[in-house]
């Protein structure tokens, strides 16, 4: 994985974070990005990006802080997902987005 396969990513807009804006999101394989006030709060990757997206509407941390997301669809997921955590990483630190902090 390099900066060029990254760069090369077709990320969605930045959407609000709601059922109306998840329910046109395709079942597909992919990388999403959930923020709020200027920050990352979690990166994720999913073999199914819509159910994952509207499951984490109940989650706790996400449901109460995040306030837009977008996403990537691409068969290689996982790599880009730990591709984005070392690079969000190295620039904060060490230290994880908030709601990926145990």
């Amino acid at each position: 994985m390099n900066d060029n396969t990254i760069g090369n990513l077709n990320w969605s807009s930045w959407l609000d974070f709601n059922n109306d804006s998840i329910i046109n999101i395709p079942e597909s394989e992919g990388v999403y990005k959930m923020h709020a006030s200027m920050k990352i709060l979690y990166i994720g990757n999913s073999d199914n990006i819509k159910q994952t997206l509207l499951e984490s509407l109940s989650n706790s941390c996400l449901n109460k802080s995040t306030t837009r997301f977008s996403y990537v669809i691409t068969k290689s997921s996982d790599k880009i997902k730990q591709f984005l955590l070392s690079e969000y990483r190295n620039k904060h630190e060490g230290k994880l987005p908030l709601c990926m902090e145990s």
